[in-house]
């Protein structure tokens, strides 16, 4: 694949369809969109990796998507209802101190209360967040001015117990690889999480992401919750 092993941001994407208050359960039996909010987090939180479809596929990247939650400083603007803000950063199996993605997710429902939207922001300085989720949590504490400024937001949506979606049809602002633009389309299931990141150039044309397949994101030891367990680690720690 070439430059195309390379894989694109994660953008946490769907489209949710129903609309009702927020802390309410909806008609159709769906958790309420605070509870989508923490579903959406309690999945992302923790590392996965695509080392099993690498181990089969020789032209398929290792690469691992650390995620963890932190606190933002004085976010004013940028706070929402519920909102639960994370750090990502996306390597190279092999160059995990080396992240060629980082960025902050701002994870709330919707203004209109019809999906989960993550909103990706991009800090000014990266290389000061490297090996962010090494830390305990206490210790992962941001000022808003370092969190950046966002320009994609994508949108979640719950359909049984997984939740599936997509970037807008015009994709986010990239300037990646020869890239002017990024679609995503992902699906956050038991096993883990699906992507098909893709770049394109001012004339439309893909320049790197999945051809064929999805990037199939693991659990790492197929172990889900593995954020949760870290905090009940640090918790222990904190109480000896």
């Amino acid at each position: 694949m070439g430059s195309k092993k390379s894989i694109a941001i994660l953008v946490s994407a769907a489209v949710f369809t129903y609309t009702s208050p927020i802390n309410a359960a909806p008609a159709n039996n769906q958790p309420s969109l605070t509870q989508q909010v923490q579903e959406v987090v309690s999945h992302l939180d923790g590392a996965m990796d695509t080392s099993a479809q690498a181990r089969a596929n020789p032209n398929a990247p290792d690469v691992r998507i650390t995620t963890c939650k932190v606190t933002v400083k004085n976010a004013g603007a940028i706070a929402r209802p519920h909102a639960v803000f994370m750090y990502q950063e996306q390597a190279l199996s092999q160059r995990l101190s080396q992240p060629y993605r980082q960025r902050f997710l701002r994870i709330a429902p919707s203004v209109d209360h019809n999906s989960i939207e993550s909103a990706v922001f991009r800090p000014p300085t990266p290389q000061a967040w490297i090996g962010l989720c090494n830390k305990p949590e206490a210790q992962r504490i941001i000022n808003v001015k370092d969190i950046g400024t966002s320009n994609c937001s994508v949108f979640l949506g719950r359909q049984q117990q997984n939740y599936i979606g997509e970037t807008s049809a015009s994709g986010c602002p990239s300037n990646y690889k020869g890239a002017v633009r990024i679609t995503n389309r992902i699906t956050l299931h038991q096993a883990g999480m699906d992507t098909w990141d893709r770049g394109f150039d001012a004339t439309g044309n893909q320049v790197w992401g999945a051809e064929g397949e999805a990037y199939q994101f693991r659990w790492i030891g197929g172990n889900r919750g593995a954020g949760e367990q870290r905090e009940q680690r640090e918790q222990r720690s904190n109480d000896l």
